[in-house]
């Protein structure tokens, strides 16, 4: 067995371009960082995929969990304040992977279409282990094709974790056969809370193949980013 978890842990930029909440309860984003460092400081799984982490961020999670295994993917695109000062000293974004013993990397790349999204990939365990964030518009179908195809070239069991930015049957539709997106329990929190506008609250999944999930479960973050974290345990 093999316990994972994905978060989206925002951005500070993109939190600020975006109009979320979270600037407003956290004004000083060095306290931010602080109290998401420790939410995953005290998570147990031995595999945890973070999406749209800042340099900043980063840092801290290194210093933090030194007894963690660390692999990133700095993207491309920097993002950049639509408004004011950076709040940041390192405003690059990036993907990463913390896992809980020897991780070997096997690719780390934007996506073609988009250098703000991209995937991340390890062998760890005996498992193919990809961390994704892949992008909400027309540019989603070809990255889960690219995910899809990564997969398909790996033997053994693959977990794809991260920020789909689709709901379970988009993703299960464009990843297609042999692939199983988790489902999650009827009366779980969403992973991607919304006050408004028609766009799914469960954006964030675990996908498995050539192995099973279970125990799913959404663990709100009060307020420390927009999104949920999701746990899982996939079972060989």
């Amino acid at each position: 067995m093999l316990t994972v978890a994905t978060w989206n842990v925002l951005h500070r930029i993109h939190a600020e371009n975006w109009g979320t909440d979270v600037p407003g309860h956290w004004p000083d984003e060095s306290d931010r960082i602080a109290a998401v460092t420790a939410r995953l400081a005290g998570c147990a799984e031995q595999v945890l995929a973070l999406q749209e982490v800042s340099g900043d961020q980063l840092a801290l999670l290194r210093r933090a969990m030194p007894d963690r295994t660390v692999r990133t993917l700095r993207y491309p695109r920097v993002p950049r304040a639509r408004h004011g000062l950076c709040p940041l000293d390192d405003p690059g974004e990036h993907l990463v992977l913390l896992v809980n013993g020897q991780a070997q990397q096997v690719v780390a790349e934007a996506f073609d279409d988009d250098p703000g999204k991209g995937l991340l990939a390890v062998r760890t365990a005996g498992v193919l282990v990809v961390a994704t964030h892949v992008s909400s518009d027309h540019r989603q179908a070809r990255q889960l094709d690219r995910l899809a195809e990564l997969a398909a070239d790996s033997p053994g069991p693959v977990v794809l974790l991260g920020d789909f930015n689709a709901d379970r049957a988009t993703v299960a539709a464009g990843l297609g056969p042999g692939f199983t997106v988790v489902g999650l329990p009827l009366h779980a929190p969403p992973t991607r809370p919304r006050t408004s506008g028609t766009k799914s609250q469960h954006i964030d999944h675990v996908v498995v193949r050539g192995c099973g999930v279970k125990g799913a479960v959404v663990e709100e973050t009060d307020g420390l980013s927009d999104h949920n974290l999701l746990r899982a345990k996939v079972v060989m």
